[in-house]
């Protein structure tokens, strides 16, 4: 599956957002995931999450912990890592009922959309 992330100025994505809950509706191939800039981007898909993503993919971990131990790092990094994964659409956490959190990747592929324009100015 490809993730679709938009990047633009948060005034933008709010504008659009509030349009769309009036009523309008998403463009062709708009994004729904959306972050202000390609530095916040680039904090979350380090080389070393990128690493960590391939771990989970390959290792399939049955819990946070067990995961934290086959990548050496401290569990509440991991976790703050894989919450800020999960918000963005990239990995999901499904808690089982004995209270394990179980990491799954969502996607293998991410394309970004840079927008400039202003909404409702966009051609479609």
């Amino acid at each position: 599956m490809t993730l679709h992330i938009g990047i633009a100025p948060a005034s933008y994505v709010k504008k659009r957002m509030i349009e769309i809950a009036r009523g309008g509706k998403p463009l062709r191939g708009e994004p729904r995931v959306w972050v202000s800039s390609l530095d916040s981007l680039a904090k979350v898909l380090t080389e070393k999450n990128m690493l960590l993503l391939e771990m989970i993919r390959s290792s399939q971990p049955q819990s946070l912990g067990e995961l934290a131990r086959l990548s050496d790092r401290k569990l509440p990094n991991l976790s703050r890592t894989l919450h800020t994964m999960e918000r963005l659409g990239i990995v999901a956490l499904q808690e089982k009922p004995n209270g394990r959190k179980v990491p799954t990747v969502l996607c293998t592929k991410v394309q970004f959309v840079l927008n400039f324009a202003s909404p409702g100015s966009e051609a479609a």
